[in-house]
């Protein structure tokens, strides 16, 4: 059969795109923050808009200038809050990483396992983790590890769910690769396994972020687990009916998970995708 040269030639052409110049840091960082700027001011514009028609009275509702002035002249407290409640968060979520992870890889290779508690793990991710606090009061009274337990409880099951969700969508090819290979239990799971599961594990550590963040607040409000916190900071506004200081602490609560998303778990998956070919690295 006959090889059209033309058109053999116009499709190895094509080949050719042109990449394009990779970006400073300084374009990038304002090609990631404009948009989130943009978000900012209509969000501000709206939160003013709703002043000027007084949807609702200033001590219900205040204004931008009061919460920032609030936010700004309550500084040092608001900082000694905010690590006592990162501390919590990072310690009990770091509990939740490692038994998340040996639940879901026991559950995920073990078929007895799957079957006997598999829904039950989804079970616990959908109950509410208020829930679990009157029994954690019980259990460790007025302390952190009321607050620890329910985030543990709170945050384990999305993440074991992630690995689970992970290791059943790994083609069959790279296991059987891996077993030609010579790779055993320990040595497939940390080679094959586990790689090849990544982008369905840290979703799985995204959202057992978000339970165990959500799980913590929730404990420091309702809890009064002793220790000066954003969440006792909350109650205590709400008490005095505070609208400023409830919405500085609101602010500071959004901006930590703005930060964790942008500094933590977008990067994450932006390298994973990097890494398995689904982002173009010329492109960025």
């Amino acid at each position: 059969m006959a090889v059209d040269e033309r058109a053999l030639t116009a499709g190895l052409d094509a080949l050719e795109v042109p990449v394009a110049p990779k970006l400073s840091l300084g374009r990038r960082v304002w090609k990631a923050a404009w948009p989130k700027l943009l978000a900012i001011a209509i969000v501000l514009t709206f939160w003013q808009f709703l002043i000027w028609i007084e949807w609702k009275p200033s001590f219900a509702f205040a204004s931008p200038e009061d919460t920032f002035s609030t936010l700004f002249s309550n500084w040092s407290l608001i900082m000694e809050a905010m690590w006592t409640t990162l501390r919590r968060g990072f310690q009990g979520y770091a509990i939740a990483i490692a038994i998340g992870v040996v639940l879901g890889a026991a559950v995920a290779r073990i078929p007895i396992l799957r079957a006997a508690i598999g829904s039950m793990i989804t079970g616990l991710q959908t109950m509410p983790s208020v829930a679990w606090y009157p029994l954690a009061i019980i259990i460790f009274k007025l302390s952190e590890g009321a607050i620890f337990f329910v985030v543990v409880i709170g945050a384990a099951p999305s993440i074991s769910n992630g690995l689970i969700n992970g290791v059943d969508n790994i083609p069959p090819v790279l296991l059987r690769a891996g077993k030609v290979l010579g790779a055993k239990r320990l040595d497939s799971f940390r080679y094959v396994i586990l790689p090849a599961a990544l982008p369905s594990f840290v979703g799985g550590l995204k959202q057992g972020w978000a339970f165990a963040w959500r799980s913590l607040l929730a404990g420091e409000i309702i809890g009064g687990i002793a220790g000066y916190s954003l969440g006792q900071q909350l109650k205590a506004n709400q008490e005095v009916i505070d609208a400023a200081g409830i919405q500085a602490v609101m602010i500071v609560l959004f901006t930590i998970g703005v930060l964790m998303d942008v500094l933590v778990f977008s990067n994450l998956e932006k390298r994973i995708r990097k890494r398995y070919g689904l982002v173009d690295a010329a492109a960025e």
